[in-house]
C-alpha cells in the first residue's frame, strides 16, 4: 500500500523520512494540535506551497525548464474561483465551473507557450515567460471591472465551506467542527492528492524521459524522443498543477488578487524553496515550503524574543530586531545554499 501511495520512490534516509512523517501529521492535525486562526493559516498555506513547490519542480528539477510564468497559473486558478463565486454566486456548480474554465485556460497558455517558446534556448524562454507573467498580472490589474484591479476580489463560497456553518453541534477535542476545518481539509487533501499524482508522474516511464532530457537533450532527441513534445507535456502538468494550488488557496482565502497569486515575489519565493529542499526530488518541496513558509511567519516573533532577551549587550539586540527579519532569512538562505548545495533532501539522502 505504501509503495504504490509513494509510487516506489521511498525517502531513503531515516533522518528525511522522520521529518517528513511529522509534516504530514502535523499538517493532518493542525486544527488540533495547534489550535488559532494563525496557525490554521499558515498549515493551509504550508499545504498550498507544497503543492505549488512541487509543480515547478517538475519543470525545473525534472525537466531542467527554467520558467517565470508559474505565478501567472496560480493565479489563473485563484482567479477563475474568485470570478466565478463573484459574479455567478456561491454555488457548487459555480465552483466546479470556475475550476474547470481555469484548468482549460491554464492547459491552453501552457501548451502555447511550450509550443512556441521551448524550441529556443532555456534563457530566452525564461525571459518570454516573465514577459507573459508580466503582461497577465498588469492586465489582472487594469481590468478592475471583471477581476476587481488591485483591490482583488472578496467573495462568498457554498454554505459549506464558510466558517459559520456547523457540521456537528459537539467540538470534537474541543476544536469546533464548522466550514472552516471543512475548508482546510479540503485544501489539505486536495493539495496532498495532487502532490501523490506529481509523485507517480516523475517515477513513471515520463518522468525518466524529463531526466533524460535534462540530462542530455541531444542524445535523448537521437534516441527518437521528441524532446519539445515531452518539455511541453511537462509545463503543461506543472501549470496544471501551479493552477490546482491557485484554485486551493483562493477557497482558503476567500480573496484573490494581484498580491496574493501573481505578484513576482511568490515567484522568487517558489524558487528559494524549490532551492532549499532540493531540486529534482519533489520531497524537497515539502521540506522547502515547510521551512520557508514557517519561517516567514514565526521569524520575527523569535527575533522580538531573542531581542528583549539581550537587552543590555552591545549591538545584539538590534541586530536581532524584528524589523530586520529578511536579512536573517536572507542569511539562513545562504547559509543552506553552501552547507547543503543539493538540498536539504540531497544532502540527507548522501549520507
Amino acid at each position: 500500500m505504501l509503495r504504490t501511495l509513494l509510487s516506489g520512490d521511498y525517502p531513503r534516509s531515516r533522518v528525511l523520512a522522520v521529518v517528513l512523517v511529522a509534516i504530514l501529521a502535523g499538517l493532518a492535525l493542525a486544527p488540533f494540535v495547534f489550535p488559532g486562526t494563525r496557525s490554521l493559516n499558515v498549515a493551509a498555506k504550508v499545504a498550498v506551497f507544497v503543492l505549488l513547490v512541487a509543480s515547478y519542480d517538475l519543470l525545473l528539477g525534472y525537466t531542467g525548464i527554467v520558467s517565470f510564468a508559474h505565478t501567472m497559473f496560480f493565479g489563473i486558478g485563484g482567479y477563475g474561483v474568485g470570478i466565478a463565486m463573484a459574479k455567478l454566486g456561491a454555488g457548487w456548480g459555480n465552483l466546479a465551473l470556475g475550476i474547470v474554465l481555469a484548468l482549460a485556460v491554464s492547459a491552453v497558455l501552457a501548451i502555447a507557450i511550450g509550443l512556441l517558446s521551448l524550441r529556443v534556448r532555456a534563457i530566452f524562454f525564461a525571459m518570454i515567460t516573465l514577459a507573459v507573467a508580466s503582461f497577465f498580472q498588469i492586465l489582472a490589474s487594469q481590468l478592475s471591472w471583471f477581476t476587481g484591479g488591485e483591490d482583488g476580489l472578496t467573495y462568498k463560497l457554498p454554505e459549506l465551506l464558510l466558517p459559520g456553518t456547523k457540521l456537528i453541534d459537539a467540538p470534537i477535542f474541543g476544536v469546533e467542527v464548522n466550514g472552516r476545518l471543512a475548508s482546510y481539509y479540503l485544501v489539505f487533501l486536495g493539495a496532498l492528492a495532487f502532490f501523490l499524482v506529481l509523485l507517480r508522474m516523475v517515477n513513471s516511464p515520463f518522468g525518466r524521459v524529463l531526466l533524460s532530457i535534462r540530462e542530455n537533450e541531444f542524445r535523448s532527441e537521437a534516441l527518437g524522443y521528441r524532446t519539445v513534445t515531452y518539455r511541453t507535456m511537462a509545463n503543461c502538468v506543472g501549470a496544471l498543477g501551479a493552477t490546482l494550488a491557485g484554485v486551493l488557496y483562493a477557497i482558503w482565502l476567500r480573496y484573490t488578487g494581484p498580491d496574493t497569486t501573481l505578484s513576482f515575489n511568490i515567484m522568487i519565493d517558489i524558487l528559494l524553496m524549490v532551492v532549499i529542499g532540493g531540486m529534482g526530488t519533489m520531497y524537497g518541496s515539502i521540506i522547502g515550503a515547510t521551512l520557508f513558509v514557517v519561517a516567514q511567519n514565526y521569524l520575527q516573533d523569535l527575533m522580538k524574543l531573542a531581542s528583549d532577551a539581550t537587552q543590555g549587550l552591545p549591538l545584539i539586540p538590534n541586530l536581532l530586531h524584528p524589523d530586520r527579519w529578511l536579512l536573517w532569512l536572507g542569511v539562513l538562505f545562504i547559509v543552506c545554499v553552501y552547507y547543503f548545495p543539493s538540498g536539504i533532501v540531497g544532502k540527507l539522502r548522501a549520507k
